[in-house]
């Protein structure tokens, strides 16, 4: 990951993984998060809001649509913006699939740091593994997890829609940072997310 200049970290646990990332975050700092379900899961949000010493945009937490469309667009301007992935190959390409595009775009440009935290389970051979297991694996859950209406929500599998509801429509490849240290990889050494 270092290669890809990325700043790359192990953590044997989701409890150390949510100890790293409170470290990487200083106080002051603005920060909000797409829609992993890692991060969530493992309370990393909750931990950042009880810290008190950071600008935490929480889009879970708008009035309206319109706050929260406001939340995707403040993304771009975060000091740090936590995100997972749907796969990442053993070299290292992180492989993301979005359906509304906001969270591949702040993971493209925007946000002065990205951090991902990104569970063993995540980890395929190659880039053509990872990109199979984003498709078959994460989107049909997330399809799911949305109650869209997709092929892939009725039998688990990829069928390479073009319904007006896919959660497929932006596939994401990150193999370099362009800016050195921008991107944060914390892999943990459990089975994180899906």
């Amino acid at each position: 990951m270092e290669t890809r200049h990325f700043e790359a970290y192990y953590c044997a646990t989701a409890e150390e993984a949510i100890a790293k990332v409170n470290v990487l975050i200083p106080d002051g700092s603005s920060v909000t998060w797409g829609g992993t379900m890692t991060v969530r899961d493992m309370g990393i949000p909750e931990q950042l809001k009880r810290r008190g010493t950071l600008d935490v945009w929480d889009r879970d937490l708008a009035g309206t649509p319109e706050e929260k469309e406001e939340i995707y667009h403040r993304a771009f301007h975060a000091d740090y913006y936590l995100s997972s992935a749907n796969a990442i190959s053993e070299d290292g390409i992180i492989v993301n699939i979005d359906g509304n595009g906001n969270r591949v775009a702040a993971i493209t440009w925007g946000p002065k740091h990205v951090i991902f935290v990104v569970g063993m389970n995540k980890v395929a051979q190659d880039v053509q593994a990872a990109l199979q297991r984003a498709r078959s694996t994460a989107s049909p859950i997330n399809a799911a997890r949305f109650d869209i209406n997709t092929p892939c929500q009725a039998d688990g599998r990829c069928h390479n829609c073009h319904s007006p509801q896919s959660i497929c429509n932006y596939v994401h490849f990150l193999r370099n940072s362009s800016k050195p240290g921008r991107i944060i990889v914390v892999l943990v050494g459990e089975n994180l997310g899906y």
